[in-house]
C-alpha cells in the first residue's frame, strides 16, 4: 500500500470520520493542542532567555534546564498527540496543505535543534552553569529554537485558513 492509500484508508475509518463530523470533537482537541503548544512554548521561550542570558541569570543553567524539562516534555508529548489526532481527522487535506508540510518540516529542525544542543554544549551544561556569559553555540540553539517556534505557530495558524471547511 501507497503512503497516499493509506491516508485514504485512513480517512475512511470510522474513526477518522467520527472526530470530522462531531461537533465537538475536533474542537475539543484542537483546544487541548492549543494550550498543549501554549503550555510548551512558554516554557521553551523561558529556557531559551535564560541560555540568551535575558531571565534567570542568576540561577544556573542546569537548574532551569531540570525544572522546565518535564514541563516541556508534557507539553510536547500532549501536542504531539494532539496533533496526530487532528491530523487523523482529515489526512488528505492535512498531507496536501504546503503550510501543514513547512510545520512539519519546522518541528523535524526544531527537534533537531534540540538533538544537536543536547548532544553538544547542553552535555556541558554543568560546566558553564557558573559562568556569567552563556557559551556562543547556546546561544545560537536558543536564537534557532525562538525563530523556529515563532514560524511553527505562524504555520499552523495558516493551516486553519488553507483547509477546505469541514
Amino acid at each position: 500500500m501507497s503512503f497516499l492509500g493509506f491516508l485514504q484508508w485512513l480517512h475512511g475509518t470510522d474513526f477518522s470520520v467520527a472526530l470530522r463530523e462531531s461537533a465537538w470533537g475536533e474542537p475539543i482537541v484542537e483546544s487541548i493542542h492549543v494550550l498543549a503548544l501554549t503550555l510548551f512554548l512558554g516554557f521553551a521561550v523561558l529556557l531559551d532567555l535564560r541560555l540568551l542570558g535575558v531571565s534567570f541569570r542568576r540561577r544556573r543553567a542546569s537548574e532551569v534546564l531540570a525544572q522546565l524539562n518535564p514541563w516541556l516534555e508534557a507539553g510536547f508529548a500532549v501536542m504531539i498527540a494532539t496533533g496526530a489526532l487532528l491530523f487523523c481527522s482529515d489526512p488528505l487535506a492535512f498531507y496536501n496543505d504546503t503550510f501543514f508540510r513547512i510545520k512539519m518540516l519546522l518541528i523535524a529542525l526544531a527537534v533537531a535543534n534540540v538533538i544537536v544542543f543536547s548532544r553538544g554544549e547542553g552535555r556541558n551544561v554543568a560546566a558553564w552553569d557558573q559562568n556569567p556569559q552563556t557559551p556562543n553555540a547556546a546561544k545560537v540553539a536558543a536564537v534557532v529554537s525562538l525563530v523556529l517556534w515563532a514560524a511553527i505557530v505562524a504555520a499552523g495558524r495558516a493551516i486553519a485558513y488553507t483547509l477546505p471547511p469541514p
